[in-house]
């Protein structure tokens, strides 16, 4: 489908049941399920169909970790490690990350939208008022009307620090690190968090000489139990990541030439010289020329959504939104959860249906606040859902936390020699269920969704020891926790 074309409509003005403003998974989401559900969907979409995720965030980034952790995974087992011969081939590493992109080609899931029913713009859109669009495209403005609804999902953005010289000095962010097309030989990282700790393992497994993180916390991964974070930063140091806690960058500067370093001002005094440098300190809404002027609302700021996502704000229940420009949950699989969500209670609207905002209801994200899953494909990984220690407190609940060495089950020590982990469970003693599992350790990440259904079911403690964990696998760590639980 030509640019700023739609199949059997008229360039210029075009009308559908629901308007859908980026194509990204969540947008994706929003009118595959409610075209599934009877509506007519059009999606614009100004960069590439597949948005963030696919091409510059989670299938990227996980693609190039990916080398990182089997070839360590093999030098953790006697019998296999002998027959690692060397580290990880870059260029191999970034041809499958290419792959896995289609080398920024769209194409692929512009077939998939069309297939599904779908209908594309292609354009930067903004709203013009009640359930209007213009696009701006290669041919021109299109209007498009929605009957029912407008849904905005257009994602988030990499932030910059107001480091003086930071911006002029053509800093890398998770867009720039994800697709480089080759690894630098020297990496400074701001931040501690996820991108942060994800980049930092494979540009340093990648074959980097020096990889320096410089964290303005205490700690790495601060939203999680303090443990992960710990073990996060040991294998970091293992791997020869120079880690600087209270260390922040306070100017920065870079010569003209693609290859002049990168040069920044410490806090702590003295300068630090690199490659490239990564800021890893946050992201922004993809709000700030969309047109929200149009409908009352602030360009720039998150979209606030109620419990059934429409933005607050504006009457005629005709506005909604999903995914990271909401600032509810900024992960890949929670706004398409979301997506899901909406676009089945937009279906149920247009049917002249009530949509369920009961608590789990099927049109109320409820997992946002209870029991939103996340996985840092570090090494070690940490997988983790729910509330952590903190958050339990901050809310008044009255828990018990159990933690156990997961080095110490059997299918942990047959994964690998030495195996390093520890995992824990946060119990309502109130209401004798889970509201967070914390695992971290190698391959960590497949236990992840037995904690989530535990959570979101509300599973009773005395019925999860009816659940018996297979031998010898690495699940048997729920045995443990429940005989920690019990014991204590």
């Amino acid at each position: 489908m030509a640019a700023g074309t739609l199949r059997g409509q008229t360039p210029g003005m075009a009308e559908f049941d629901v308007v859908v403003l980026g194509a990204g998974p969540v947008g994706e989401n929003v009118a595959d399920y409610a075209h599934q559900g009877g509506l007519s969907a059009v999606v614009v979409e100004s960069e590439l169909v597949g948005g963030e995720c696919s091409y510059w965030a989670c299938i990227p980034s996980k693609a190039l970790l990916r080398p990182v952790h089997a070839v360590a995974a093999a030098t953790r087992v006697d019998g296999a490690r002998q027959a690692v011969t060397g580290q990880p081939d870059a260029a191999g590493a970034l041809a499958r990350r290419d792959w896995f992109i289609g080398d920024y080609d769209d194409a692929g899931q512009v077939n998939w939208l069309e297939g599904a029913g779908l209908a594309l713009v292609r354009g930067h859109g903004r709203l013009a008022g009640e359930r209007r669009v213009l696009v701006d495209t290669d041919d021109g403005e299109v209007e498009l009307r929605a009957r029912h609804a407008v849904a905005v999902c257009t994602g988030s953005a990499a932030s910059l620090p107001p480091i003086p010289g930071l911006a002029q000095a053509r800093p890398w962010t998770s867009r720039e690190v994800t697709g480089m097309r080759k690894v630098p030989r020297r990496l400074v990282v701001i931040g501690g968090g996820v991108v942060a700790c994800e980049m930092a393992t494979a540009v340093k497994g990648l074959g980097a000489e020096q990889v320096t993180m410089l964290v303005r916390g205490d700690r790495l991964l601060e939203r999680l139990e303090q443990f992960a974070g710990e073990l996060v930063a040991d294998g970091l140091r293992a791997r020869g990541v120079d880690i600087r806690f209270g260390v922040s960058a306070t100017g920065a500067s870079r010569d003209d030439g693609d290859d002049a370093p990168v040069r920044l001002d410490l806090d702590a005094g003295g300068t630090l010289e690199a490659d490239q440098v990564l800021v890893a300190t946050g992201r922004r809404p993809r709000t700030a020329d969309i047109g929200l002027e149009s409908v009352g609302l602030r360009p720039g700021d998150s979209l606030s959504t109620d419990d059934g996502l429409a933005v607050r704000g504006v009457a005629g229940d005709w506005l909604f939104a999903a995914g990271d420009v909401t600032g509810r949950v900024l992960l890949t699989h929670q706004g398409k959860y979301q997506g899901r969500m909406l676009g089945d209670r937009l279906a149920a609207q247009a049917r002249g249906e009530q949509p369920d905002l009961s608590r789990w209801g099927r049109h109320t994200p409820t997992a946002d606040d209870a029991a939103v899953p996340q996985v840092i494909f570090t090494d070690p990984e940490v997988a983790a859902v729910g509330l952590t220690q903190q958050q339990a407190d901050q809310r008044g609940l009255r828990t018990r936390m159990v933690t156990y060495d997961l080095g110490h089950v059997s299918g942990a020590s047959l994964q690998a020699d030495g195996y390093t982990g520890t995992a824990s469970m946060l119990v309502d003693l109130d209401r004798d269920v889970l509201v967070g599992v914390t695992f971290a350790g190698q391959d960590v990440a497949e236990l992840l969704h037995a904690a989530t259904i535990a959570v979101v079911g509300e599973v009773p403690i005395p019925r999860l020891w009816h659940a018996v964990p297979a031998y010898p696998t690495m699940s048997e760590i729920w045995l443990r926790l429940l005989e920690e639980w019990r014991n204590g």
